[in-house]
């Protein structure tokens, strides 16, 4: 299994307003540049965090993104299955595209089934909290001076 750019970026930018509180405004400019990474990627994985309520965003001068929630509270499997399309890891898997000729009898789909639902179940016991736990060695690696 393997996560798409786009909710890798998610994941990091949730680990990154995590460690920088939520009493503390972040930009994307700031976490483009803490993870050395593109600003505009950035800007719709931002949007989309805010729409299922991950973040909220503060416009205007001063303004920035913060989380809209307690990092306790933001389960990892629960963003990665918001941010990833799909989990066909194999042809398979879409039924609308499936044009393996086994499919009927292959039993290897079965396995693989069941190692993407222990994958999830694995990523269902985290929450942000929990990935966060080293909040200072994180926040020097960022480059966040925290009080």
């Amino acid at each position: 299994m393997r996560l798409t750019v786009y909710t890798d970026y998610s994941l990091r930018t949730l680990m990154y307003l995590g460690v920088r509180g939520q009493e503390h405004l972040a930009t994307i400019q700031e976490i483009a540049d803490a993870y050395q990474i593109s600003k505009n990627h950035l800007m719709k994985v931002t949007y989309d965090l805010g729409q299922h309520g991950y973040i909220e965003t503060i416009r205007g001068r001063g303004g920035g993104i913060r989380l809209a929630m307690a990092p306790e509270e933001i389960n990892i499997g629960g963003v990665v299955r918001k941010t990833e399309e799909d989990f066909h890891i194999v042809e398979c898997f879409n039924p609308e595209s499936n044009l393996c000729k086994i499919s009927a009898e292959c039993q290897l789909k079965g396995a693989l089934y069941q190692a993407l639902q222990a994958y999830i179940a694995v990523l269902d016991s985290y929450t942000l909290a929990d990935v966060i736990t080293t909040k200072d060695a994180l926040a020097e690696l960022f480059g966040i001076t925290r009080n």
